[in-house]
């Protein structure tokens, strides 16, 4: 456990390591160097990471407690787009009919979610599920919530509900900002989970959707499939609507970091993480190259869900592996998307059922109880980013400038760690991971201002923003006291391991820092004068 003398000494040993240059052994360390020049631009950065983030679904968003979690993700990273499940839900109250089967609506429960999103300043990406249980021909449900994965009993009254949706929102928010939302039908119907029917009746739904849409909204962009499994359903989908033209302004994909599987219903499925580090990223990049081979090469395409694994019980979700992994695919995938839509922000997550301890390998960059995991951070760092890339040698780095004369540069060891054979990341992950050692990392920048700057060194890494590494050694208890979650939420501030005032002179500088397995930093070089 943590203590306020062990917080102490744990803060003072980490700044006395970053400060330090000097080997522990006789024999010299391995320097990494990451070299960059900032007169050797780039063009302007990309707004790809932070543009949509992902949520459960649409009734969580009713909770007190999500909406204060979402208020500390938009005040610390900023995301434009929220998406989630279940916005046609029979919790949201959305369809009824009367005896004489005339279609009832209220978009009460909606609009109370919707204006709330709209003032802490993110917009819906809306994902058209599921089926209104009055509306659906049959009670097939997915998950504990029992969305219903039916075919509409009436495509007439589907299409009826889509158009007055859209009439409503025009009425509420306007023609200009509804067209500023982005529209999915559906999600995933490539896993039966989902869509236990041919997807032949995925494309009538979808034909059938965003017809009454753009019958509405004439500037309203929409999209689909949203397939999880590369690469047969989305070409099948890009065939069809080649052949049968419907309204289309966006492919929607998803992709996660596992070796096989891609849906979790019950929370059991065992998964281990592929050490690939194209496994997700290159998945992206060739979504993009198939669709740049043929008619649909102008659309958008938007990633609506990715991790580093499909089930809410993968472990690596809580460690500090998992901002490096951010960081990898971020990278790697931002030049060939449109917008990367981490799933998701909280664990406030109820596909299996409420959870039952405080960390239990949930997608969420906040625990339960808003405790900042590591991924939490690394989009922090992502936000920091200033707003013109600068050429660098390394590729596991972005470095940037903006127009104030500062300089932000993020660097990160990848090293993904397998389970032993017999393990799945469910039990590996849930263990205290200790990190290894990786020699130094120096950072250089060049063609600098001559002046004094404030240099702030950030870092995630194995107990340097690692709540979870906290949470094992306080013996991993299934409630939490407050005493335990003040003691977590210490160790994981987000504060600078580093701060000072450095002199530039010559246009150049120069720092080295202590490298270890999985290590993510950011240097931030203010200038003061």
């Amino acid at each position: 456990m943590y203590t306020c003398r062990g917080l102490l000494a744990l803060a003072f040993s980490t700044i006395a390591m970053v400060l330090s240059t000097a080997p522990v052994s006789a024999a010299p360390a391995a320097v990494r160097t990451v070299k960059a020049d900032v007169s050797h631009t780039l063009g302007p950065h990309s707004d790809v990471p932070l543009k949509v983030v992902g949520a459960g679904r649409a009734a969580e968003g009713l909770r007190a407690d999500w909406q204060g979690q979402l208020d500390t993700v938009q005040d610390e990273i900023g995301f434009k787009y929220l998406r989630m499940h279940g916005i046609l839900n029979d919790e949201m109250a959305v369809y009824d009919e009367d005896k004489q089967g005339n279609p009832i609506y209220n978009f009460q429960y909606v609009d109370a979610l919707y204006d709330a999103l709209l003032e802490k300043k993110i917009r819906p990406f809306v994902e058209l599920t599921f089926m209104p249980s009055k509306l659906a021909d049959g009670t097939t449900t997915v998950f504990w919530w029992k969305g219903n994965t039916s075919l509409p009993k009436d495509y007439a009254k589907w299409a009826g509900l889509m158009r007055a949706l859209m009439v409503h929102w025009k009425e509420r928010y306007g023609e200009a900002e509804i067209s500023k939302w982005y529209y999915e039908v559906w999600n995933e119907p490539d896993i039966r989970g989902f869509w236990p029917h041919p997807l032949e009746d995925y494309f009538k739904l979808y034909k059938t959707t965003s017809e009454a849409i753009r019958a509405e909204c004439a500037k309203c962009r929409i999209g689909g499939p949203a397939t999880a499994v590369p690469y047969a359903s989305e070409q099948a989908f890009e065939k069809w609507i080649i052949e049968n033209p419907a309204p289309i302004d966006f492919i929607a994909l998803h992709a996660y970091g596992v070796e096989q599987g891609f849906l979790d219903e019950d929370g059991t499925a065992g998964t281990i993480i592929d050490p690939d580090p194209e496994r997700v990223a290159g998945r992206m990049r060739h979504s993009r190259e198939l669709m740049d081979a043929g008619p649909l090469r102008d659309k958008e395409l938007h990633f609506t869900e990715w991790s580093s694994s499909y089930t809410p019980t993968d472990y690596m979700h809580d460690q500090y592996h998992q901002a490096s992994f951010i960081m990898n695919v971020v990278k790697r995938a931002t030049p060939h998307v449109d917008s990367l839509s981490y799933w998701t922000f909280t664990d406030i997550f109820e596909e299996n059922g409420p959870r039952f301890t405080p960390f239990h390998g949930g997608f969420g960059m906040l625990n339960l109880q808003g405790i900042k995991k590591p991924s939490f951070h690394a989009f922090r760092f992502l936000k920091r980013l200033g707003d013109t890339d600068v050429e660098s040698n390394d590729a596991a780095s972005w470095v940037t400038k903006s127009k104030d004369g500062s300089v932000q540069a993020l660097v990160w060891d990848y090293s993904p760690v397998v389970p032993p054979k017999g393990q799945t990341d469910q039990v590996f992950y849930k263990k205290e991971q200790p990190t290894t050692d990786k020699g130094n990392l120096a950072l250089e920048i060049t063609d600098m201002t001559n002046g004094t700057y404030r240099l702030d060194i950030y870092q995630i890494g194995y107990k340097q923003n690692d709540p979870y590494t906290a949470y094992v050694e306080m013996g991993s208890p299934n409630q939490l006291t407050r005493t335990q979650v003040s003691d977590l939420n210490a160790v994981s501030t987000g504060a600078p391991v580093f701060t000072g005032k450095v002199t530039i002179a010559n246009g150049q500088f120069r720092r080295e820092v202590p490298l270890r397995a999985n290590d993510v930093y950011e240097f931030v070089l203010t200038p003061l004068e």
